[in-house]
């Protein structure tokens, strides 16, 4: 505005429109500075405050905030929890089942248990009843696979309680899909040979049929071979193990205590739990013991939970 009023005084030959184009311009700088300094970048009325730019307060469309962190482990156990103690009265188990800790970045290293060797059994699959580990955790295992309880499907998954099956063909091949809804669920499906023959009276060719034939079954039926093999009746020579690792079997799980619905039956010298060990159960029903596999789910759970331990899942630490 002062370069405009002294051209004006000294009569300068400047025209009139070129003075209203110059104040026009010189306005619209002052305009824009006072926007600025307001925060404002919206195209509001003279004298109205400035409209906000996207993502500030008031504007009519904010912007997303950060996203959520992620829970931590605690705290996804503490929601876990939570359900499955509604689930724990719905399915009329004693106490709400204990929380596993998490699981380990670095899988313990597994030998065979002492008694348990082969002649000349290095760098066969170990064969354990125990997984190292001091955390107050067992393992929970089901063979075979007679009995298809659907009811058994809804209980372990909505108590959320991990367990691992070792399936034999012939009891299985009238319904593979019961087993890819467990398989689904979480639940690995794992080697207990084509027909639960007693494997150390068979010849190697023969064990390999066993073995190595279901291998092939499981793959076919759900996409991939196991690494896990548990032998029938839990009996095995060195050719069982030879043959195993010849299919990609990594490791012999066996147990230490077998759960019932009306009992359990115990193998170690002092009948308790102790940390790592594996339970075995069967996939049977009332035609094959007294009661259903919902019941012997509470009575192996009561046992398991009134000594202090949880359930975690075998394959996290195998």
């Amino acid at each position: 505005m002062q370069l405009v009023r002294q051209n004006e005084k000294s009569g300068g030959k400047m025209h009139r429109s070129g003075v209203v184009v110059l104040a026009a311009l010189l306005a619209a700088a002052v305009a824009s500075g006072c926007a600025a300094e307001t925060g404002g970048g919206g195209t509001g009325a003279p004298g109205a405050p400035a409209k906000p730019t996207a993502g500030r307060s008031g504007d009519a469309s904010p912007q997303a905030g950060p996203a959520r962190a992620p829970d931590t482990y605690a705290e996804t156990v503490r929601k876990k929890q939570a359900a499955r103690a509604v689930a724990a009265k719905k399915w009329g188990l004693a106490k709400v089942p204990l929380a596993a800790p998490e699981p380990p970045k670095v899988k313990p290293s597994i030998t065979t248990r002492k008694g348990f060797e082969v002649r000349n059994d290095e760098g066969l699959p170990p064969v354990f009843t125990t997984v190292p580990t001091k955390e107050r955790i067992v393992f929970l295992t089901m063979d075979d696979g007679a009995e298809k309880d659907p009811e058994l499907l809804r209980m372990m998954t909505e108590l959320d309680i991990p367990y691992s099956a070792f399936v034999s063909d012939y009891v299985i091949n009238d319904d593979y899909g019961y087993f890819k809804k467990m398989q689904r669920r979480g639940v690995t499906i794992s080697n207990h040979t084509l027909n639960h023959r007693y494997l150390p009276g068979l010849s190697r060719a023969e064990q390999k049929r066993e073995i190595c034939g279901q291998q092939e079954k499981i793959l076919k039926h759900y996409g991939k071979r196991p690494t896990l093999f548990r032998p029938p009746y839990g009996n095995y020579n060195r050719d069982t193990l030879v043959v195993a690792k010849s299919c990609g079997i990594t490791a012999v799980p066996l147990w230490s205590s077998e759960a019932f619905p009306d009992r359990m039956e115990w193998r170690e010298w002092d009948q308790d739990l102790h940390p790592g060990d594996i339970v075995l159960t069967h996939f049977r029903g009332k035609e094959d013991w007294k009661g259903s596999m919902p019941d012997m789910v509470r009575r192996v759970m009561k046992t398991i939970t009134d000594k202090g331990y949880a359930v975690a899942k075998l394959e996290d630490y195998v």
